[in-house]
């Protein structure tokens, strides 16, 4: 049984055949492409569970391919980046990347990465088939989660976009209202224990969802920052303790 699909987007043809290869032998589906053009054509004959997209592609570079992916499509993304690109990083985070790994990488560690997106990708129904009889939609700032259905929306019922990692964030702030939880804590309830606590990454999901959830992102009043300590989900208005 295969564990999933990937998209291997990368210029060098060893590499590429390289990480299929590799992941093909763990039982994953490997496809592979040297860019934009070819990414787009293997889309077309169908979206995988994840893409694993190099920053650094001639013409279109993977940051802006990013961007096409998750406006149109339900797939999970590790971005490639060259060791030490931190701005690179940061960057793919705020285009909705789910994750992200240096070269040159440990071909474990990445393995474990693409395990870890594909997991929250294939738990995330892509398409409702009908109606839920009673969805469970939770306030959130200025939105509603839906945690059966893993989608947030607005007040006014339209679809707010977010990815698997976002709303696996969300739903552990939704878990444990009113609780101060540290980087350590959101990792382990986003099972993303590969990531080191100290790792920003976090914080620049955290100011994600802040742009989508709170009237004012600024003046964050739902996800609160608990300085030195972490975060906390507060479902009311209150007194101001960012």
């Amino acid at each position: 049984m295969s564990s999933g699909r990937v998209l291997i987007v990368d210029d060098d043809r060893e590499i590429r055949e390289m990480l299929a290869e590799y992941l093909t032998s763990h039982g994953f589906e490997a496809q592979t492409a040297d860019g934009g053009a070819a990414m787009r054509a293997a889309l077309a004959r169908g979206a995988p569970d994840v893409v694993l997209l190099d920053v650094r592609l001639p013409g279109e570079d993977g940051l802006t391919l990013a961007r096409f992916l998750r406006e149109r499509y339900d797939v999970g993304i590790i971005m490639v980046t060259a060791a030490g690109e931190v701005v690179d990083r940061i960057v793919g985070l705020e285009m909705g990347a789910d994750d992200y790994v240096a070269k040159p990488f440990d071909l474990r560690e990445l393995l474990a990465r693409v395990k870890s997106v594909a997991r929250r990708t294939q738990g995330a129904p892509r398409a409702a088939a009908s109606v839920p009889a009673a969805p469970q939609r939770l306030p959130i700032g200025r939105c509603l989660l839906d945690l059966q259905s893993r989608q947030l929306f607005g007040q006014d019922g339209v679809e707010v976009p977010i990815t698997a990692m976002e709303f696996d964030l969300l739903k552990a702030f939704v878990d444990h209202p009113n609780q101060v939880l540290s980087r350590d804590r959101l990792l382990t309830l986003t099972r993303n224990r590969e990531w080191e606590p100290f790792d920003r990454s976090i914080d620049i999901r955290i100011t994600r969802v802040r742009r989508k959830v709170e009237e004012d992102p600024d003046n964050p009043r739902a996800i609160r920052t608990v300085r030195g300590a972490g975060y906390m989900f507060v479902p009311a208005a209150g007194p101001d303790r960012t």
